[in-house]
């Protein structure tokens, strides 16, 4: 008994203090904005020790064989998470703050990623990757409490997309997936990111709401934006590749994405033989030729969830205005959402609604 209370012990000790400091620094992450880092900074610090100390106590924990497993997964993503914490904390230092200070944050994606197999052996982890909203439904805790997670063609998948690779894709299927009609997001990352991590700002809307997500690397470093078009038929082959093995609505298709990634949802997702239905660029650029040389009637009543920061210091907000405008003008359905508190980051909070909006 005495041992398994020092296990249950050093569990507490470490779990709670970093689901909370993974929230705390994705909290900071998502209101990134030049001006406002010291301030995130100071709003952080203070979690920091916590993980340290539940920490040291988790890994000097004498552990069964059985447990390593476990035991490895979450000091990786514990150590994760302290290395973004001390590279965000220490961005001031650095030539570009900025630049160092979301670089930071990608070690905080990464801890996200190496925490979420936790998900299957611990019901709080497991409550963490759902929507806040939705972690005390017990219906959905029961159906993801009843899956088989081993299952072939559930859980989270990578194709060709080692954090070195390019031109494949990361997704995500609910591990209680059976066989139902779901919707299918294609979401794309910024300029010289990657589908492995942009994964993870879709992951826990798709487990709450029962849809699947593909998260697919650019050829190159970025999306085929300028020259020509190396991406879109990779794009539009994952989404025949995801028909074929899973129950795609054929009506409830999209293709979303954050600044070069959104930019890019216009470029491939107007094309005439588009298989997307939706589109919801985030914090994108845009020039009226992107409606000159589409299709007219691809544009007609063509439903588009348009998001853009008031912050954005990249994109200035009138372009994501001019963008709304020149849409409406050809007929597109726009949704216009113009986030006040937003800066060039991606907004998950507004997932939930693009899934009402994609659904209704």
């Amino acid at each position: 008994m005495d041992d398994t209370d020092a296990l249950l012990d050093a569990t507490t000790a470490l779990i709670p203090p970093l689901l909370t400091a993974i929230d705390v620094l994705s909290h900071a992450g998502r209101h990134m904005h030049p001006p406002n880092i010291p301030q995130l900074m100071t709003e952080v610090e203070p979690y920091r020790a916590p993980l340290m100390q539940g920490l040291e106590q988790f890994v000097a924990t004498d552990w069964p064989e059985h447990l390593q497993g476990f035991v490895g997964t979450s000091v990786k993503s514990a150590e994760l998470a302290m290395q973004s914490f001390n590279e965000f904390l220490s961005a001031q230092n650095q030539s570009n703050p900025t630049m160092a200070a979301y670089r930071a944050m990608g070690y905080n994606t990464k801890a996200t990623e190496a925490i979420y197999p936790v998900s299957n052996m611990l019901p709080p982890v497991s409550r963490f990757f759902l929507l806040p909203e939705q972690r005390d439904d017990e219906t959905l805790n029961a159906r993801i409490a009843a899956a088989d997670p081993a299952r072939e063609n559930v859980g989270v998948m990578h194709a060709g997309n080692t954090s070195d690779e390019r031109g494949g894709f990361s997704m995500y299927v609910p591990e209680y997936y059976a066989d139902e009609s779901v919707p299918l997001v294609v979401a794309l990352h910024g300029g010289s990111g990657h589908g492995r991590s942009f994964l993870w700002t879709w992951l826990r809307t798709a487990r709450s709401r029962n849809a699947i997500v593909i998260s697919p690397t650019s050829k190159e470093g970025t999306w085929s934006l300028m020259g020509p078009d190396i991406d879109s038929a990779n794009l539009n082959a994952m989404v025949a590749y995801a028909q074929e093995h899973w129950n795609i609505d054929p009506q409830r298709i999209l293709l979303t994405g954050m600044s070069d990634g959104g930019t890019f949802s216009y470029v491939s997702g107007l094309q005439s033989d588009s298989p997307f239905t939706h589109l919801a660029p985030s914090s994108a650029s845009f020039h009226p030729m992107l409606v000159e040389v589409a299709d007219a009637q691809r544009l007609q009543g063509l439903p588009i969830y348009l998001m853009h920061g008031a912050l954005d210091w990249m994109f200035p907000v009138d372009v994501a205005r001019s963008a709304r405008d020149a849409l409406q003008v050809a007929g597109a359905a726009v949704e216009y959402r113009e986030i006040a508190d937003l800066s060039h980051t991606y907004p998950v909070e507004e997932n939930p609604r693009i899934i009402d909006w994609l659904m209704g």
